[in-house]
């Protein structure tokens, strides 16, 4: 009888002396002869805890694969070209251009595959680009754009290329850049100044690149966030008072233009496109519902069920992401200042909060409110041991990152976006995408939403820059109610989906055109 061996190694099997022919053993109905099997390396080597430098060492190994497995966005990169800023770089495209500033020209080739991939679930802005190429609504514009860069962007960008537009490109986000898509942009001849990583001084001089050049001058702004639009009017106030129109697509950034129009300082006419429809209810509640998990579970690995979260806002971000998390088993408060949504949070089965009430036991907390200092180093310091810390509102103002930049604190990367902030008893707080937009920072978002806000925003800029003399003043206007139902329509053939017709009687009745619009403006759908 061999010696005691512990309990991982006592596996059993079946020898073949034991096994009699199939009709024997089930007449014998005799249980098999049993072996032990010994593996040869001792077990025990796996038993012992590992020494204080072995769990470094093991924490390094898993925070490398991690990081390879978890890139943001999937983007390829090539980590011989992370030392070398891309602004040192001496870089050319096929055509022998070197208008552009990417990490790697090339990384192009891949990044056209992602392109042609992202086109495959783009159909209706395909649609749009093949319906209008031949008469060139977007001749002579001259569009500088400043979104995340991504498969899905590129779609758009070369969309209004199309179209008959010149454009120049940076991020608005200094992490959401798919460096492969930049390249195939770059390739393409599109003046992109976009990189994964960028620092601060990066970003402003980005956008600088795509404003400040010789003989070429915009007349046309699509901004992400009001940075673009905030650079412009700021630092070339001649070149702001010649722009033709602005398209703006995030809270953030409709909220600054608002304030310029209240303060009489908007001397061009802005779209706010945040508040159509199709992205507001699209982009920003069906988009975050599922980007929210993809961005969560690719950073954290964490599980949902019984997890307690906080979700700080209960807009169309919010009212996506407590979906989500509900959907997945997780307990989620709410925390509001507006009584309409928080009264819907009630009715949708939510808890309806302070966040001091509950910031010492919850796991996640999640802000999406748009505004600035939600959570604050006193929130930081009361949260329990690796609570996990993350934004999906555009703006890295709602958490108060900076607070946490004292020497007392330790901050370890251990993951692509991940940052384990270390208090001296030894508690971490787990932020992601260092207080920036998760789901473009740390995973991809669906692309068929997208596709609707991209055609929302081409439809916003071909209007703009078409429309006569006189129809737009200088204020922030919504998008068309007309436009918006396009926008729907084009989308529907791709799920089958067949619309009824109104007959001329009820039509008549409704006070309604038979072909639109179907709504007032006032309607909230």
């Amino acid at each position: 009888m061999q010696r005691n061996l512990p309990l991982v190694q006592q596996v059993l099997v079946p020898t073949k002396e034991s096994l009699a022919s199939e009709k024997g053993f089930l007449c014998s109905r005799k249980a098999p002869v049993l072996k032990q099997i010994q593996f040869a390396d001792d077990m025990q080597e796996f038993t012992k805890f590992p020494t204080k430098t072995g769990r470094r060492s093991l924490s390094r190994s898993i925070s490398q694969s991690s990081t390879d497995s978890y890139s943001s966005a999937a983007s390829y990169t090539d980590s011989s070209d992370d030392e070398v800023s891309p602004r040192e770089k001496q870089q050319t495209n096929s055509k022998g251009s070197s208008n552009f500033c990417v990490k790697n020209i090339k990384q192009a080739e891949f990044g056209r595959r992602e392109i042609e991939i992202a086109e495959q679930d783009m159909s209706a802005l395909i649609s749009l680009r093949k319906r209008a190429q031949g008469e060139k609504p977007l001749a002579g514009a001259k569009i500088v754009g400043c979104t995340h860069i991504t498969a899905q962007t590129a779609v758009l960008i070369e969309s209004l290329c199309a179209l008959g537009a010149q454009c120049r490109w940076s991020a608005c986000n200094i992490y959401s850049t798919q460096n492969e898509v930049a390249a195939a942009l770059a390739e393409a001849g599109v003046a992109v100044f976009a990189w994964k990583g960028e620092s601060e001084d990066d970003f402003w001089w980005c956008i600088d690149r795509c404003v400040n050049v010789d003989g070429w001058q915009a007349n046309m702004i699509l901004d992400d966030g009001g940075d673009l639009t905030h650079w412009v009017y700021k630092k070339y106030p001649n070149v702001f008072k010649k722009i033709r129109g602005i398209v703006e697509e995030s809270v953030t950034g409709v909220h600054r233009l608002y304030q310029l129009s209240k303060a009489g300082k908007l001397c061009v006419p802005a779209m706010n496109v945040n508040d159509s429809v199709t992205k507001q209810k699209f982009d920003n509640l069906y988009c975050c519902r599922e980007s929210i998990l993809d961005g969560l579970k690719r950073t954290t690995d964490v599980m949902f069920g019984g997890k307690q979260v906080v979700v700080c806002g209960y807009g169309e971000v919010g009212k996506g992401c407590c979906a989500a998390l509900k959907a997945l088993g997780a307990i989620v408060y709410i925390t509001e200042i507006d009584p309409i949504c928080a009264l819907q949070a009630c009715m949708d089965g939510f808890r309806v909060v302070k966040l001091n009430e509950v910031i010492r036991q919850v796991d996640v907390v999640i802000t999406c409110t748009g505004n600035k200092n939600v959570v604050t180093r006193e929130h930081l310091d009361r949260m329990k041991n690796s609570c996990i810390v993350c934004n999906m509102g555009h703006s890295n103002t709602e958490i108060d990152v900076a607070s946490l930049r004292t020497p007392e604190l330790t901050w370890e990367r251990v993951r692509s976006q991940v940052d384990h902030v270390i208090w001296p008893d030894g508690k971490r707080v787990v932020l992601l995408a260092e207080g920036r937009l998760l789901n473009l920072s740390c995973s991809t978002v669906p692309t068929f939403v997208l596709s609707i806000t991209a055609t929302t925003q081409a439809l916003a800029l071909i209007e703009l820059y078409n429309a006569p003399e006189g129809r737009y003043k200088q204020d922030v206007y919504l998008l068309p109610k007309k436009m918006d139902e396009y926008v729907a329509s084009l989308h529907l053939p791709s799920f089958d989906a067949h619309l009824t017709e109104l007959t001329d009687d009820q039509a008549k009745y409704l006070g309604l055109n038979k072909n639109g619009p179907f709504k007032p403006n006032y309607y909230r759908y």
